[in-house]
Formats: structure tokens, sequence, C-alpha cells
């Protein structure tokens, strides 16, 4: 394989990750493979790995993307929230000047992605994602990694909530001033306070108490 290209396994993932996919969906091999430009066999594989991660789940003979119950969805935020938190307090004592200042330039840049929800929502995984390598725990990334997998089956981001990006985007701020000063307890409790309101938002887009621009 190319370095630049992705496998089966990656290709179906992040397509559910980006919406392409929606729970309920089904995945047809053959269709899969067609879609990819890959042969059947990486597909098949890739599938019965994804069923064996819980990503995608059986409807009779055919496999669809599956969907979290209000319980899971509640159990994934209370440990996203915990490890979110960790990673952030080890990275206010570990990150280097340098990934404080990727970190810092990311909130700035992603002002300029206000009121795209999709764009939001690919910059806000990708700031997270900088602050779990700046945790320099690989066994937490390892763990955030498998709870970031499972965020893939929520149908719409918590972003395309009206408001939610500008919040979002401050939130970002204060947990990386956090970590910038080098303030481990702050640093954690403001993430986590950050996950919370994402749940809080995501409550209420799913109950229709709040409007999504998309």
């Amino acid at each position: 394989m190319k370095p630049n290209q992705k496998d089966a396994y990656t290709l179906i993932l992040e397509a559910i990750d980006t919406g392409l996919y929606r729970p309920g969906d089904r995945l047809v091999e053959s269709d899969l493979a067609e879609q990819f430009g890959v042969s059947r066999t990486p597909i098949r594989e890739a599938l019965q790995r994804l069923e064996t991660q819980s990503l995608l789940t059986r409807d009779g003979r055919s496999l669809i993307v599956a969907s979290l119950d209000h319980n899971q969805l509640a159990e994934l935020y209370v440990v996203r929230a915990e490890l979110e938190a960790l990673a952030a307090s080890l990275a206010a004592r570990h990150a280097t000047d340098e990934e404080v200042r990727v970190l810092k330039d990311m909130v700035q840049e992603d002002q300029k992605l206000l009121g795209d929800p999709h764009a939001m929502s690919r910059a806000n995984r990708r700031f997270h994602k900088q602050i779990h390598l700046a945790s320099h725990n690989r066994f937490l990334v390892q763990q955030l990694d498998l709870v970031h997998r499972s965020m893939a089956l929520l149908a719409v981001t918590s972003l395309a909530a009206a408001g939610r990006g500008e919040d979002a985007l401050s939130e970002h701020d204060t947990i990386v001033t956090a970590i910038a000063d080098r303030d481990h307890k702050s640093a954690g409790e403001a993430l986590r306070s950050h996950i919370s309101k994402a749940f809080v938002t995501r409550l209420k887009l799913d109950s229709g108490e709040v409007n999504s621009v998309i």
C-alpha cells in the first residue's frame, strides 16, 4: 500500500465519521468496493472489524451502521469527559512549547470556520487529538481513539446547534490558556466542563429543544 493510500477500514470509518453513512444505513460489500475502488476482500475484512468494534450491527443478514441509545450516549460522554480531562491535565504538565503554539494557532484559525458545522467538526477533532498527543501518554491516546471512534456513530455534531460553535471556541481558548499556564488542575476542569456542555447541547438537539444550523 502506498504511504498516502488509506486502507478499506479507514475509508469506511471516515465515511461514517463524516456522515456519508449514518446510523441505520445499510452497508453493502459490493457497493463499498466499487465506491472506494478496492477489492471486496479488504472491504469484507474491514466490515468484520467494524462489526467486532460495535460500529456496525446486524439487521437480518445485512450490516448496518449502529446507533447509540440514550444510556449508551450518557455512558460514552462520562468516559470521554474523564479521559479528555486527564489528557488536558497531562498536556499542561508535558506539552512542549511548540505543541502549545500549535493549539493556540488552531483556536485562532478555527474562528474562520464559524458557520460551517462540518468544517468546525473536523477542526474540533484535530484540536482534541492535538491535546491527546500533547499528553505524551500513549495508553491514554489509545483509549481516547476508541472513544472517538464511537463518537462517529453520532449522526449530527453538537456544533450544529445554533451558537454552539462560538461557545466551543471560547471554551477551547480557556483550555489552551490553562495548558499554556501549566495549570494542570484548571486545564482538566476546563476540558471536563467543555465536554459536559457539548453533551447538554447534544441532548437538546436530540430533543428538539434547540435548532440545528444544518
